[in-house]
């Protein structure tokens, strides 16, 4: 039997820290490193209403929203055995890069999903806690479409599943004793690996309507 534990209340300082994250260098504001021309902000327009946006700036970066648990007053931590659910809407936009996943201590990572809008129809899992991946095309998953998606943190497999069905299960696990925080945000694409947005785009922006964790009782 499990109960919900976490609720996700994007607009509660208690749950989530805005604008900045150890993911980053430095804990951000930017991370040219990983091919993002994020500029991190803390301005509750970008993302505390559960619309993570972006904005180009004069600089050739852009203000990106991103969210986390770690360093906020709860500091919750999925673990081992947790179950998340969440419902998004995907980005239309040529250079959006969004993401919810996991993070602690420079590891510990898992990509409940990532997207880029030039892969239309392709969703990425990933596990890099015991390095698994995943590509998987789905008629469901379009730009400005929403999805509903699910993954089980379990300690010998990691689960994903999309609109109510199991799409990849990777047999590695995360081990017994893992835990890690949540993040939730909009990246914008470089150009190394995906375009970036075309000189036209000034502004891009994905929604997740509902994020729960699921903890057995």
């Amino acid at each position: 039997m499990t109960d919900v534990c976490f609720r996700a209340d994007f607009a509660s300082p208690r749950q989530w820290i805005a604008g900045r994250s150890w993911a980053y260098p430095g804990g951000g504001p930017v991370n040219p490193g990983d091919n993002k021309l994020d500029h991190l902000v803390s301005d509750p327009a970008y993302a505390r209403n559960g619309t993570f946006r972006a904005t180009r700036r004069s600089d050739g970066l852009w203000d990106t929203g991103l969210l986390t648990t770690e360093g906020s007053e709860e500091g919750f931590t999925v673990r081992a055995g947790d179950r998340l659910d969440a419902r998004v809407r995907l980005p239309a936009e040529t250079g959006a890069w969004p993401a919810i996943w996991t993070w602690r201590d420079g590891d510990q990572e898992i990509d409940v999903f990532e997207y880029h809008p030039d892969h239309p129809d392709l969703l990425e899992f990933s596990n890099h806690v015991r390095e698994a991946h995943r590509y998987h095309r789905d008629e469901a998953v379009r730009p400005g479409g929403w999805i509903d998606l699910s993954v089980e943190f379990g300690a010998e497999n990691v689960v994903w599943a999309l609109n109510g069905s199991t799409v990849f299960a990777d047999r590695r696990g995360v081990g017994e004793d893992w835990y890690a925080y949540l993040i939730v945000n909009l990246s914008v694409c470089a150009g190394r690996y995906h375009p970036a947005p075309e000189p036209d785009v000034t502004e891009m922006s994905f929604a997740v309507s509902a994020l729960t964790v699921h903890r057995e009782t």
